[in-house]
């Protein structure tokens, strides 16, 4: 099978959508003149032209809600945010317009929007451009979020998402735009709220999600090493989450590490692992662990930034700590 970038895999899929769909158009920052800050629409302008794929000015809360009203009027917009650090200026029209129409015209309008852009730390950015803040959308009912992890989920699920008649946040990391993975040239989706098991394993679960997948992927191959059998959950779909697919893996392994970029409090690993204390407690066999960025801004420093995250020995001896191994 060919193997592509995953920045390829999100433009493929925006411009298989487009061909497939003329109501499908692309808008943001720098995304046609440019190719994309993160050169994720490369080409698009060329092949679909200057009505289809739309440089905005630098106004996150008003390109959103041009983008929202589209939808409302059937138009099926994928708004690019540069970053979702700057995405927070738009909440006011996402929080409060799109989350909500359908419920509050009483099924009579929907929003289908897509609203997609960079998370995560980006390698020495600064606290303000280096956030995982995927918990404020996951938080709000109306909004359905995605985190892929690999160019094979980018495509298949930003298929699924762009094809939805309600709203999707769809979080890439900034990280992982670089990174190659095998991607089928024929057609394929990947349903919504539907959760992956990345590495099959008996003696401990990782739930976990995007770039933290590999850290994860790293950690069980380095346990494998010392005997102990790491099974590793991608949840891809944070809203609606996949309660079947953690159910399934808790009962198997008795043991449970969440891993998340983002902070710990009131964050979405909180949520999983509420969830997994209340309803899956009788299949414990020791309390859910929890592997998350520390509780502070991110450090601008080149030495620091990694001090901050998660990392591929905090979640080995996470695990080691579920599995009471010294």
């Amino acid at each position: 099978m060919r193997k592509i970038l995953f920045r390829d895999a999100l433009n493929e899929a925006m411009s298989e959508e487009m061909e497939r769909d003329p109501d499908v158009f692309l808008m943001g920052e720098e995304v046609a003149e440019y190719n994309g800050a993160y050169k994720c629409s490369v080409g698009m302008l060329d092949r679909f032209g200057p009505k289809r794929v739309i440089d905005t000015p630098i106004a996150e809360l008003g390109f959103a809600g041009i983008g929202i009203g589209a939808a409302m009027v059937g138009m099926k917009p994928i708004v690019e945010m540069m970053t979702f650090n700057f995405a927070i200026l738009a909440l006011d029209q996402v929080m409060n317009t799109a989350a909500k129409m359908r419920y509050m015209s009483g099924g009579q309008l929907s929003c289908p929007v897509v609203i997609r852009g960079a998370g995560g730390a980006g390698g020495h950015l600064g606290a303000q451009h280096s956030q995982s803040l995927e918990a404020q959308y996951v938080h709000c009912p109306g909004l359905k979020v995605m985190m892929p992890a690999t160019p094979y989920d980018a495509k298949g699920m930003l298929k699924t998402a762009i094809r939805d008649p309600d709203p999707v946040i769809f979080i890439e990391s900034e990280i992982l735009y670089g990174s190659e993975g095998e991607v089928p040239e024929e057609e394929y989706t990947i349903p919504m709220g539907v959760a992956d098991v990345k590495r099959e394993g008996a003696d401990c679960t990782i739930i976990t999600w995007s770039r933290m997948v590999h850290f994860s992927l790293d950690a069980a191959a380095e346990l494998a090493e010392q005997g102990i059998d790491v099974e590793v959950v991608d949840l891809r779909t944070l809203r609606p989450l996949d309660k079947e697919a953690i159910r399934k893996s808790v009962k198997k392994t008795n043991r449970v590490v969440v891993v998340e970029e983002g902070w710990y409090w009131a964050s979405v690993g909180s949520t999983v692992a509420d969830f997994i204390s209340r309803d899956l407690f009788d299949h414990l066999d020791a309390p859910v662990g929890r592997v998350h960025q520390r509780d502070i801004p991110m450090p601008y420093a080149y030495n620091l930034e990694p001090l901050s995250l998660p990392n591929k020995d905090n979640i080995v001896e996470a695990v080691k700590r579920a599995c009471y191994v010294d």
